[in-house]
């Protein structure tokens, strides 16, 4: 069964939905479906509706968080209940936000390749490169290809070329080439899941330490192989990670540091 799909302005259309995968890069998504077909599917949490939330931003919008957060709420609060969010990179930090904001609507929080500063994905990296190398666009997104997917083919380099480049004109990103905007993470009451790749050279070393928000009941899972989209490469591996945390959820006494 696919998982149920919102759009960010929709209210939700069914009650009993149980869990969100937020998305503010939809030109993305297609390395979150295998994650979330495994979950779906999976028999731990095979009775939980998935649904998708994707953020489009505009031409005419203003590259901040305020908009979807304002969006995200109307529609997780048209629900019946706590969701348990989900997000990768920028799309975690928004959940992360989300529930530093509203707690009461958050079941709990399962952030994947997520670092200190909440907000960043590899939009910051690409700026950065910008600035430190004298390269054209096309070269320097094909090293952020190599960073984030390992060494290509070039028929699949230039595909993902294509999907970064995209994904860098159209999807909300609160860091630009000329500006940089610090998100404050203070107590975060959900419980949380935060999971890494740790072969991911745009975080790495990212340990417990490091992610001061974290409580001593939270987890920190490093997928030994993955890098930063790992998820879509282990998805099978990372559904019963995810699954394994929220039967913990059922059972507080067991939800212990990993």
């Amino acid at each position: 069964m696919s998982p149920a799909l919102l759009q960010d302005s929709q209210p939700m259309s069914t009650p009993s939905l149980d869990a969100l995968w937020l998305n503010l890069s939809p030109r993305l998504k297609r390395f979150n479906l295998r994650l979330l077909q495994q979950l779906q599917t999976h028999p731990s949490v095979a009775t939980s509706l998935i649904g998708c939330w994707d953020y489009h931003q505009t031409l005419d919008e203003p590259c901040c968080f305020e908009a979807a957060l304002t969006l995200l709420h109307e529609a997780i609060r048209s629900g019946d209940r706590p969701l348990h969010l989900l997000g990768h990179g920028s799309s975690a930090g928004l959940a992360l936000r989300y529930a530093q904001r509203y707690p009461q609507w958050v079941r709990s929080l399962t952030l994947l390749s997520v670092g200190s500063e909440p907000t960043q994905s590899w939009h910051d990296h690409y700026y950065a490169l910008r600035q430190l190398l004298p390269c054209s666009r096309s070269m320097i997104l094909a090293q952020m290809v190599r960073s984030l997917f390992g060494q290509q083919g070039p028929s699949l380099t230039k595909t993902f070329i294509k999907i970064l480049a995209t994904d860098l004109d159209s999807a909300l990103a609160p860091h630009s080439l000329a500006h940089y905007t610090h998100f404050e993470v203070e107590h975060v009451e959900p419980p949380i899941l935060v999971a890494i790749g740790a072969q991911d050279t745009l975080l790495a070393p990212i340990n417990a330490p490091s992610l001061s928000w974290l409580k001593p009941s939270d987890r920190l899972y490093h997928c030994p192989e993955g890098r930063h989209f790992f998820h879509y490469d282990y998805p099978c591996r990372m559904a019963q990670v995810i699954s394994d945390f929220w039967v913990a959820l059922e059972s507080p006494a067991s939800l212990v540091a990993a």
